[in-house]
């Protein structure tokens, strides 16, 4: 599930404050083509600025992270896809039937409203987290074996992909195959620092390992010229 069009491999986090930053930086980067709102700009500036930037002609990559009641995830994802959300996250944490009903109310809304079907993404493990927060948090495995264990339940209730490091590509498509999407943050190139994240590749690497999207902020967004800051990543995972 590549995207067709090398641009739309690369998703530039929107990791500012507010609506006019999010716009400034989305008319500094005409070339690319997919974006993602977080939790703190989609509660800052809510639903208004994705119409917006779908306005601007932008993809829109929801990246909320829901964990709730199957019910309350099924309704945020219809409500999503009437935005014209393109892509969503939901914790792969939130179990099988919470995931399976999130999947059934996205093909649901597409056929009720008209509107494209969103990709649902099961978010894995945090890329700020390592094996020793794991066993913080009452996991004694490694990173790499409940990432893929969330992956497996993943597919099994009909999501389209998951969220994970780099580090964990190889043992997810293990598990799945070639249609089940792998979008990976914590991605930095070799001149970027490393920031917060723990579990971090450069986007050659990643795409080498078989990444189909890679979700990529600072790097861009905080360069002194974003265009070229995305033209330099394009150039290095084309």
């Amino acid at each position: 599930m590549v995207a067709p069009d090398p641009a739309e491999r690369i998703i530039i986090a929107l990791d500012v404050k507010n609506r006019a930053e999010a716009l400034e930086l989305a008319r500094r980067l005409p070339r690319a083509v997919v974006f993602k709102v977080g939790l703190e700009l989609f509660t800052g500036e809510g639903p208004a600025l994705l119409r917006e930037l779908e306005g601007e002609g932008k993809q829109i990559f929801l990246d909320l992270k829901l964990h709730d009641i199957p019910t309350t995830v099924a309704r945020a994802v219809k409500s999503g896809a009437r935005h014209g959300v393109r892509m969503m996250t939901l914790h792969a944490s939130g179990g099988r039937e919470m995931m399976a009903r999130a999947a059934e109310a996205a093909a649901e809304v597409s056929v009720e409203e008209g509107v494209p079907r969103p990709l649902l993404l099961g978010v894995t493990v945090l890329t700020s987290l390592g094996d020793g927060d794991l066993g913080e948090l009452g996991l004694p495995e490694t990173a790499q074996v409940h990432v893929t264990r969330l992956a497996r339940l993943a597919r099994k209730s009909g999501l389209d992909g998951v969220v994970s490091s780099a580090r964990e590509i190889e043992a997810v498509r293990g598990e799945t195959d070639a249609s089940f999407l792998i979008v990976t943050p914590g991605i930095r190139p070799a001149w970027s620092g490393a920031d917060d994240q723990k579990r971090i590749m450069t986007p050659a690497e990643a795409v080498r390992l078989g990444a189909d999207r890679l979700v990529i902020g600072r790097p861009v967004t905080r360069a002194a010229d974003p265009q070229e800051a995305f033209d330099r990543i394009l150039e290095e995972i084309s």
